[in-house]
């Protein structure tokens, strides 16, 4: 039962920071909520779902920002500013690794992709050519 109790405070938490993405976040604020030390709940996410606290928000952030650089026609500097970061550089740089291509290539190859700029590549052509598509892209 008490494992069943930390799997909830710990599914709790990692809900916690993708409601959150967009808001600065520290570890031991969200370990807080688990009620557990910030060492061992960092241990214990890692150990449960194979990518750290921080890692997992990167990715959120990054899934998100890829999400609103396709179907927004917001600045780059405006969509790092509503995925949480306050850097355009930091989050440049974190883009580009996850990705593998800067903020404005990406926004640039998917929307060269659509018929129409704004519109998400996947209701212009098959999802599954967009992927390799871009995983050539990236090699």
């Amino acid at each position: 039962m008490a494992i069943n109790h930390k799997s909830k405070r710990l599914t709790a938490s990692r809900d916690f920071i993708a409601d959150n993405y967009h808001a600065p976040l520290s570890l031991s604020d969200i370990a807080k909520r688990s009620y557990m030390s910030r060492y061992h709940f960092l241990r214990v996410f890692k150990d449960t779902y194979g990518e750290t606290p921080n890692e997992f928000l990167i990715r959120l952030r990054v899934e998100q920002a890829k999400n609103m650089l396709v179907t927004e026609n917001f600045t780059v500097s405006e969509v790092c500013e509503k995925v949480g970061y306050t850097s355009l550089g930091s989050f440049s740089s974190l883009f580009l690794k996850q990705v593998g291509m800067a903020p404005t290539l990406y926004r640039r190859k998917l929307w060269a992709l659509s018929s129409e700029a704004f519109r998400f590549p996947s209701q212009a052509i098959p999802a599954c050519y967009a992927y390799h598509f871009l995983r050539k892209l990236t090699k």
